[in-house]
């Protein structure tokens, strides 16, 4: 195989239709990746494709057929050497003891069958390019638990600990797994999603944090990751921002 340094990295982002996955999706193809973006909604993927260097994929990662449809279309255009698995969210923030079930059963699907599905997939690939690099976005949810996160907890926790079974397994096929752990990131979607689209306690989440992490800070320190030679592998990147000290410690002002 040809070492990835000497000619054009290729890159597929789940997730790519907004926040962190749309943001890395910008940044790669701006430092000149082909970038596959891959997303459920078409008409944004259409949006985020006017940029030159990005090729719209439509496909619902939860379901094996459009993965393998899109495993298919990757395929036919060339391949990637690099996953970034940005696809998940989180649903509630009711309690364990009053946990939604319908809500965890989602959790589950989007943020570890999701990577799953994917890695079965495209891992072949991976190994048969010789350098191939994985990216799972994780988070500090997946490490320390809160009151009422217990779904999103549970289900970023089950991602973690995949993640690092993936790195030792894969170790031996020369594919390098990262794993990035943000804390508190404010994006378009993310908090009015897992709030049920009430836009002003979505709000209230990031009130008086003086510079939350943003979509772009991530995807810089995801692009820096994926882009360093491929012998560097940084295991797991937790970011947050630095009114953020801990999961439990947040300065708020005003």
């Amino acid at each position: 195989m040809i070492p990835s340094h000497t000619h054009t990295r290729s890159v597929l982002i789940t997730g790519a239709s907004s926040g962190i996955g749309a943001a890395s999706a910008h940044r790669l193809a701006a430092e000149g990746w082909r970038v596959f973006a891959l997303a459920r909604r078409a008409e944004k993927l259409e949006r985020l494709a006017e940029q030159e260097g990005i090729i719209p994929v439509v496909c619902d990662v939860t379901d094996v057929d459009q993965v393998r449809a899109a495993l298919q279309e990757v395929s036919d255009a060339g391949g990637i050497d690099t996953l970034i698995n940005v696809a998940g969210g989180a649903l509630g923030t009711d309690t364990v003891g009053e946990a939604d079930l319908e809500d965890w059963r989602w959790m589950f699907e989007v943020n570890v069958m999701g990577t799953l599905t994917m890695l079965r997939a495209f891992l072949p690939m991976l190994r048969s390019h010789g350098e191939g690099t994985v990216l799972n976005l994780t988070s500090t949810a997946g490490v320390v638990s809160y009151e009422g996160g217990g779904g999103y907890n549970a289900a970023k926790f089950g991602q973690h600990g995949l993640t690092g079974a993936l790195r030792l397994e894969e170790a031996e096929h020369n594919v390098r797994v990262i794993e990035v752990l943000p804390g508190m990131v404010h994006t378009e979607e993310f908090s009015t999603k897992r709030l049920r689209g009430d836009a002003a306690a979505a709000e209230a989440v990031y009130r008086g944090v003086e510079k939350p992490l943003t979509a772009d800070d991530v995807a810089e320190v995801i692009t820096h990751a994926v882009s360093l030679p491929h012998h560097i592998n940084l295991d797991q990147i937790v970011m947050r921002p630095v009114a953020q000290a801990a999961q439990h410690k947040v300065i708020r002002t005003g």
